[in-house]
């Protein structure tokens, strides 16, 4: 393997808000090598994020504008770059890590892919989860929000679903990455959805399997019912997919169990109060909460404000209606930015001329 290629790349990719640190070991190069081959490596190193022609980027790396366009082609095919169709011809852009690239290598998947980017999680130690704003941003369960509560929009994942032409599903890398190395927490696999406002956008999918609306509902609340966290990009607008995730197999929620990082997900803007009158003490709230939120003193559910992340779960438990999500003080949690461009805007521009 030629290392050089790859330590570029490991830059260039360092250089965006999603960031992608060095490790002592070089571990990231190892990745990066079973995911590009050198030409793609070399290729990716002078794209944007913004999208441009083949014949800009040929112009840029000074390779040949045919033999550019078919290996772009070729590493859309395998989930490295971002394709989009323009006016006479197609547009190409660079994807980060995570969320990105990575999360398009659910094909390719195997053990050896699978121990790379746990050594390289845990050799970083969850690094990219520290940056500002939060990768990801917790969705909190409709059903534990008071009926006169406004919720907003970006708030509600059923609103988002509904607002959409088209409607996929596909596994959980997270899941696949862990059940690859002998873990297995016992939850669904099949539960991130996707979504579009172009109409039949998955019916071709090799990687995700078309749903009607009726189903993607469906799923969300089965995920639900499964004591999955919901998640999705920590912006706004724009919004394509809900991931619902597991502490012990997520790669976003590992960072609060494994390495402490409670703000490695940004929290929803509700947080569990607990009616003590109503509470029975039945633990119930306890053993669905995956954070740790919820113990119990004298008798009675107490909510830790610091550790809940308003996911709401645990209002689906409760036996005696004694808990329900209450807005947090204004304030507490940043608004989410507008779009996926303020996001990356407030976690840092990209540098060397990346395009945002």
């Amino acid at each position: 393997m030629h290392d050089d290629v790859y330590r570029r790349l490991a830059r260039v990719l360092d250089e965006l808000p999603n960031k992608f640190p060095a490790t002592e070991s070089g571990i990231e190069l190892s990745l990066l090598a079973k995911l590009f081959t050198e030409e793609e490596a070399s290729l990716a190193c002078v794209m944007k994020l913004k999208p441009e022609s083949a014949t800009d980027i040929a112009l840029r790396s000074g390779t040949d504008p045919k033999e550019t366009r078919n290996t772009l082609k070729r590493m859309m095919a395998k989930g490295l770059i971002d394709i989009r169709k323009g006016e006479g011809e197609f547009s190409y852009a660079l994807r980060p890590f995570v969320v990105g690239f990575y999360e398009g290598q659910l094909p390719r998947m195997d053990r050896e892919m699978a121990d790379l980017f746990e050594q390289y999680f845990l050799e970083t130690k969850g690094g990219i989860l520290r940056e500002r704003p939060a990768l990801h941003r917790v969705i909190p369960v409709e059903k534990a929000v008071p009926v006169e509560v406004n919720i907003h929009p970006y708030e509600r994942a059923s609103r988002m679903l509904e607002g959409a032409k088209s409607w996929g599903v596909r596994d959980c890398i997270c899941r696949v990455q862990q059940h690859l190395l002998g873990k297995n927490c016992g939850h669904p696999v099949e539960t991130c959805l996707v979504f579009s406002q172009v109409e039949h956008a998955f019916d071709r999918s090799k990687v995700d399997r078309a749903l009607t609306k009726d189903e993607a509902l469906k799923i969300l609340r089965e995920t639900e019912e499964a004591g999955l966290v919901h998640s999705s990009g920590n912006y706004r607008d724009g919004i394509e997919y809900i991931c619902n995730c597991c502490i012990c197999c997520c790669g976003i929620m590992r960072g609060i169990a494994e390495f402490g990082i409670m703000s490695a997900v940004a929290h929803s803007d509700f947080r569990i109060v607990v009616e003590n009158g109503s509470c029975n003490g039945c633990e119930a709230c306890i053993e669905r909460c995956q954070f740790e939120a919820m113990t119990m003193v004298e008798g009675l559910a107490v909510a830790a404000k610091l550790r809940c992340v308003g996911c709401g779960l645990c209002v689906l438990v409760c036996p005696t209606d004694a808990l329900h999500l209450h807005r947090r003080n204004e304030g507490e949690v940043p608004e989410p930015p507008e779009d996926i461009h303020a996001w990356r805007a407030q976690r840092g521009a990209p540098k060397g001329g990346l395009q945002v």
